[in-house]
């Protein structure tokens, strides 16, 4: 079987739904895990991670000892990896900090908003083979940019029964000090409604498997989340750009080595391409680690699409809304394309902007919206870390100018105490 079929654009395959009963399944399963860790707490967790995890935790809380251990041991060459990440990433998402404003008017009035850090947040780092230290990053640093007074992480046990020793590193290096054992979906759930060791947070971010997005889609009102994450997507725009097959093939498994669900899709106005593209695919996959997810990948969602002009290669991308984005046209057209492109979570431009580089280092966040979400969502950012109030301080002066047109709204709407609060007030002036 084919690993990346041709197709025109015309021919685009949608992501198939997930089996309902796998889907209900799944949100029994959570279901179950929530109740019983509002009912039983840590011990509850404690027992979930040797149910799941095949680990056996005594507390849930990592001492601060180990994880200061743990940023001793840091390698060199990885700390400086890890320091310029950070670095980059801050100075990104400090050009996102949004400060509080009001508008004065002649007659007294004031109108604005209040801006305000949330007061506790809960950052859920994968574990095992899922760990991704970039993720602890990505959430952690707009966090703490945005004036979150408690940033706690959980992530589950591995080896000793304890989080992956560089998600303890780096927990060391950010100065977060509320670290806990504990993963899938009963730590989303102690995270949102707390135990004997834990206080409750006021919001959930962080990527997990289905269990994890699923627990937080039905804890979401007891606290906030970030969103609810689908599989991985890249979708690269190429036409009459001299590229290197080998360039367009290393990104399309960058995602599709992700998870079987990925999609990759390269959409091209050059046969020849797509049909080296093709052959190389075929060649490759094999040979690498994660043979058996990429090729199960391309298999269920990997395509080439051919289409006749720029044009139309935009429009799929619109309708499709990917997670990545990669733009390869000639320099010279480059702004008018990204003007033309309405939905897209991150958009990579040029050859030299690989999807791995933003999700490591140049500075944007890497957690995007993912199944058509970005025809409505952005990626993480330090807005999402803040809150923002209304001012609302109105004047004698304007309260008697537009007083009575305000109570007759009221009245409009049936709501008379609504009404006879205003008209209170302007008996009085």
């Amino acid at each position: 079987m084919t690993l990346l079929s041709i197709l025109t654009g015309d021919q685009l395959n949608r992501k198939n739904p997930p089996r309902q009963d796998q889907k209900r399944k799944v949100q029994a399963q959570v279901a179950q895990i929530i109740e019983a860790v509002i009912a039983g707490g840590d011990q509850a967790v404690i027992e979930f991670a040797l149910q799941f995890d095949g680990r056996a935790i005594e507390r849930l809380l990592v001492p601060q000892e180990l994880i200061d251990k743990a940023e001793r041991e840091i390698e060199p060459k990885t700390r400086r990896i890890l320091m310029g990440a950070i670095q980059n990433i801050k100075e990104f998402h400090q050009a996102q900090l949004q400060s509080s404003w009001s508008v004065h008017k002649p007659d007294g009035t004031k109108l604005g908003e209040k801006v305000t850090a949330l007061d506790r947040v809960g950052i859920y780092i994968p574990g095992g083979q899922a760990f991704y230290p970039s993720s602890m990053i990505m959430n952690c640093v707009p966090a703490q940019l945005a004036g979150v007074k408690e940033v706690v992480v959980a992530s589950p046990p591995g080896n000793g029964g304890l989080p992956h020793p560089l998600v303890l590193g780096l927990c060391g290096i950010l100065g977060i000090k509320e670290v806990y054992t504990m993963g899938g979906a009963q730590a989303v759930a102690a995270l949102a409604y707390g135990t004997e060791t834990l206080r409750p947070v006021n919001k959930i971010t962080g990527p997990g498997n289905q269990w994890v997005a699923e627990a937080k889609r039905q804890v979401f009102g007891q606290v906030g989340i970030d969103s609810i994450a689908g599989p991985s997507e890249i979708l690269i725009l190429h036409d009459r750009l001299e590229v290197p097959v080998e360039f367009l093939v290393r990104d399309l498994l960058s995602q599709a080595e992700h998870d079987i669900e990925a999609a990759s899709i390269l959409v091209t106005t050059d046969r020849e391409l797509a049909l080296a593209v093709q052959a190389r695919v075929e060649a490759l996959v094999p040979t690498l680690p994660r043979a058996e997810i990429i090729t199960q990948s391309l298999q269920n969602h990997g395509q080439i699409l051919l289409v006749d002009r720029i044009e139309e290669a935009i429009e799929i991308a619109n309708q499709m809304a990917p997670e990545h984005l990669e733009l390869l046209v000639p320099e010279e057209e480059e702004e008018e394309r990204i003007d033309q492109i309405r939905n897209a979570g991150a958009i990579f431009i040029g050859l030299w902007s690989s999807e791995p580089v933003g999700d490591y280092y140049a500075g944007p966040n890497h957690t995007i919206p993912t199944g058509g979400a970005a025809k409505y969502a952005g990626p993480l950012s330090v807005r999402d870390f803040q809150k923002h109030s209304s001012l609302i301080r109105y004047s004698k002066e304007r309260l008697q100018k537009e007083g009575e047109d305000i109570a007759t709204f009221a009245d409009l709407e049936g709501l008379n105490a609504h009404a006879s609060a205003v008209r209170t007030r302007l008996k009085e002036v």
